[in-house]
């Protein structure tokens, strides 16, 4: 695990928070460490803070992306506002706990992103013009490609395990975060609102329907 935090007695705080769970930890104050150690070295976790002395979190986690970096990354931050959610999601975040927060609350959301199911059979899927590899967790078209967070592609893998069927906010809660998870619904939609903005990206066509009252659903004509 990598905690990213320049305020040292936070971070030492709750290392020793992790340790006592079996995680073996590391410390860095400032983005330019954190891209060096990122370069270099495999982290299961990232605890990532959102004001460093150099770069921001955002800065630091889209670089990350764009190297083509997978591991799961977890923003702490004091910023509650859902325009700072959507852009730390945007930057390929999995998940974000504002402070101060309960160790046990963050145990729950790594918990949450080391755990997103794998559900589908097939190595690629076709979407229209798209093509959506959940192994490498990439929408492709054209030579173009957009990374996805792994929560934004268990998101999208579900959808197209069950073409036509419509998901709740609720039903897909509980579908790719763990019961014990203290968070609410608002996260799907928020999760579901920058999954939509990166298939843009790519098409004008929307894959992802939405029917008040009924939820989410990719139509099976869509889907091969």
């Amino acid at each position: 695990m990598l905690i990213v935090d320049d305020d040292r007695d936070s971070s030492l705080e709750l290392k020793t928070a992790m340790q006592r769970e079996g995680w073996v930890v590391e410390l860095c104050e400032t983005g330019l460490d954190a891209q060096q150690l990122l370069k270099g070295f495999h982290y299961d976790i990232i605890l990532l803070d959102w004001n460093l002395p150099d770069l921001s979190g955002p800065e630091i986690c889209k670089q990350y992306r764009t190297n083509g970096g997978m591991t799961p990354i977890i923003f702490l931050t004091g910023r509650q506002g859902i325009d700072d959610i959507e852009q730390g999601l945007n930057a390929g975040g999995d998940d974000y706990l504002t402070k101060p927060f309960n160790v046990r609350e963050l145990l729950a959301r790594i918990r949450a992103v080391k755990r997103r199911p794998h559900v589908l059979r097939q190595p690629k899927v076709h979407l229209k013009q798209v093509e959506f590899d959940p192994q490498l967790r990439v929408i492709i078209r054209d030579g173009e490609n957009v990374q996805l967070s792994p929560t934004e592609s268990s998101l999208l893998e579900t959808l197209c395990t069950n073409p036509s069927k419509f998901y709740s906010t609720s039903a897909l809660f509980k579908a790719v975060w763990p019961s014990e998870t203290e968070s609410s619904e608002d996260i799907v939609r928020t999760h579901m609102k920058v999954l939509r903005r990166k298939l843009k990206l790519l098409t004008d066509d929307e894959l992802i329907q939405t029917v008040r009252g009924s939820g989410y659903m990719i139509r099976a004509e869509d889907v091969e």
